[in-house]
């Protein structure tokens, strides 16, 4: 007995974001297309090349043409970014009314029907979760798990287990994310943390593999999520300086007691020590934690645009394109109109 596949009216866009994968490119995408095809009424596949150095676009190229894949949108970055900034390029342009984030590699796309079911139920956000991990240096697993646990106390959202990459998002969440200063950054914390209705599913699946991850940038984006995401590194600045202002105090009134009874205080040592005191380090912390901030909105404020799509191309054959044409006969002439297609 066969199980009969379910179907969703609606339209979906499924977001890749790909570097130097032109050797399993062709495979991975007529993959997704036969398994999205009968899925839904309406789809578009959307790749973010990020600024592959091998012939990944001249293969994308020849895919989204007349003999190639439908459906199909490109977007090819000049420079490399995080995948986080890649994925955003995609999610801001994508048409559906729902966008699904996968990793080709690590993520089962035969997994969407089970995400889309929730997203129908009224879900804003569905994450889902591989519970078969990449293998990845022990160094990065150890500054990872730091991350995590920092992020998880400063924000109360655990990004691996909350918010994998893996998700669906409705329209009304990426309009949300559009509305922030920073949607590239914002946009892997912000549907966890949004308010929106969401739902956390787990399956198992073997990567097929995945490109080492450099522990350099990921810090880096960290460091970005951190102090853009949470008001915690200024409740921190504030604590510091209400502790430095105690001590300080504190040690003052040790100095004036040692200079009251004892009588052989070296001279100038009680001016000098009152003041000096351990505020030098606190006031290094302080000036850290500003430093990351004042670096930060330098950064949004300088750097300009965080990525710059060089090429874009979109496959010659759209199936609702197709289907919005018919046939009608007038005066027994056989003519083509344009009829939207009612859902």
């Amino acid at each position: 007995m066969t199980t009969k596949r379910p179907f969703f009216p609606v339209f979906i866009s499924v977001l890749f974001v790909v570097r130097n994968e032109s050797a399993t490119l062709e495979r991975l995408l007529a993959t997704a297309s036969e398994t999205i095809a009968p899925l839904v009424s309406d789809y578009e596949l959307i790749v973010v090349d990020n600024a592959s150095s091998d012939d990944s676009i001249a293969l994308l190229k020849d895919l989204t043409g007349d003999t190639g894949l439908p459906n199909l949108q490109v977007y090819g970055l000049t420079k490399e970014v995080d995948y986080d900034t890649a994925a955003w390029v995609g999610l801001e342009n994508a048409l559906g009314d729902f966008v699904a984030v996968a990793d080709p590699f690590v993520d089962d796309i035969c997994f969407l029907p089970e995400m889309l079911e929730k997203a129908m139920s009224g879900a804003d956000v569905v994450f889902a979760t591989n519970l078969q991990r990449p293998e990845q240096s022990w160094h990065y697993r150890a500054a990872f798990s730091i991350f995590n646990r920092l992020f998880r106390w400063t924000s109360g959202v655990d990004l691996a287990k909350e918010a994998p990459q893996y998700r669906v998002l409705t329209k009304r969440v990426i309009n949300f994310i559009l509305h922030h200063r920073q949607p590239a950054l914002t946009y892997r914390h912000l549907p966890a943390t949004g308010g929106f209705a969401r739902a956390n599913l787990t399956f198992s699946a073997p990567p097929s593999h995945a490109p080492r991850k450099r522990l350099g940038d990921s810090i880096d984006r960290g460091m970005r999520m951190l102090v853009s995401t949470t008001r915690a590194p200024m409740r921190l600045v504030t604590a510091l300086s209400l502790f430095g202002t105690a001590a300080n105090l504190l040690y003052s009134f040790y100095v004036l007691i040692v200079w009251f009874f004892k009588s052989d205080v070296a001279p100038g040592w009680v001016s000098l020590s009152l003041q000096q005191s351990g505020m030098f380090f606190l006031i290094s912390l302080v000036l850290l934690v500003l430093g990351e901030y004042i670096l930060n909105m330098a950064s949004a404020s300088n750097e300009g645009p965080l990525y710059h799509v060089g090429q874009e191309f979109t496959s010659a054959r759209m199936t609702r394109r197709e289907k919005l044409n018919i046939e009608v006969v007038v005066g027994g002439d056989i003519k083509r109109a344009d009829v939207p297609v009612v859902r």
